[in-house]
């Protein structure tokens, strides 16, 4: 072959690949619908927040989703009429930047936690988001033991209630930063409180974007994760081929490890139908 009409040939099926493709919708789940459940699965309130909150209620008891993440104590009322569980609350943090690292909002937080804790238990609800906060030039070790110092202050309130508060761990791309950006700093954190009652949300695409090798770091540190979040890298899109991560391997990694918390949908929704998303991520962690 001519290298000239090599790469022109080439050129062309390309172009025709590319054509096929960008007429090509994904395509929907099977209209039914049936889960393992092998895996708990939740998916994050934000993400669907453009469809209004009773019909998206109803629309996950109709596909047998159980569990919602990111909600407060002004949701729980209408979750608990369709019997939805609350897999990790919020309403306590000042935000994603002041957080427990920086002693100047140990005051408020340990105020807003103290409140929220027993509001957590009373609702039959087990888990509580917490945030490290931004550097702001605060050196990583003590950033560490402020976080020791705040949390320590309310961990046996939460002990008492049966609540777990969990620290989520995010990238520099998104969060430029924030703390808590590294499995070992937020694993020294766990060790370092020594209670079951404080744990790691492990953001699988978060921690993709960061450090990567993700599967290994579950088979390692599962007992420091409470939680987990899932989404599509690069992107935080669906967790389709359109991305680089393998979710059933990552799902059946966590499965191996015995894990019985609750893995939550968060990614943010490219399809036309949104519930079609979600119902084929759903699928694609149901290992």
């Amino acid at each position: 072959m001519k290298r000239r009409i090599f790469f022109t040939t080439a050129a062309l099926g390309t172009a025709g690949l590319t054509s096929a493709k960008a007429l090509t919708t994904p395509s929907a789940p099977n209209n039914k619908f049936d889960l393992k459940h092998n895996i708990n699965h939740s998916v994050c309130r934000w993400c669907f927040n453009d469809i209004p909150w009773e019909s998206f209620l109803a629309t996950l008891n109709d596909i047998g989703i159980k569990a919602l993440d990111l909600t407060g104590p002004e949701d729980w009322p209408l979750m608990k009429k369709y019997n939805i569980h609350a897999s990790m609350c919020w309403g306590a943090e000042i935000n994603l930047t002041d957080g427990w690292n920086d002693p100047q909002f140990h005051p408020t937080l340990i105020k807003n936690y103290t409140e929220m804790i027993p509001k957590v238990a009373d609702a039959g609800y087990t888990n509580l988001i917490c945030f490290s906060g931004n550097r702001r030039g605060i050196d990583d070790y003590v950033g560490l033991q402020n976080c020791v110092d705040g949390l320590s202050q309310v961990l046996p309130l939460a002990e008492k209630h049966g609540v777990v508060l969990q620290m989520e761990l995010f990238n520099q791309i998104n969060h430029p930063d924030y703390m808590c950006d590294s499995t070992l700093w937020g694993v020294e954190l766990c060790r370092r409180l020594d209670t079951e009652n404080f744990k790691l949300l492990y953001d699988i695409y978060h921690m993709q974007i960061q450090e990567g090798d993700i599967i290994r770091t579950i088979q390692e540190y599962h007992p420091y994760f409470g939680h987990y979040h899932t989404a599509g890298v690069p992107g935080r899109h669906e967790i389709d081929e359109s991305q680089e991560l393998y979710y059933p391997a990552i799902m059946k990694a966590i499965l191996d490890t015995g894990f019985k918390g609750y893995v939550a949908q968060e990614f943010i929704v490219t399809w036309e139908n949104k519930i079609d998303a979600l119902k084929d991520a759903f699928k694609r962690c149901d290992v």
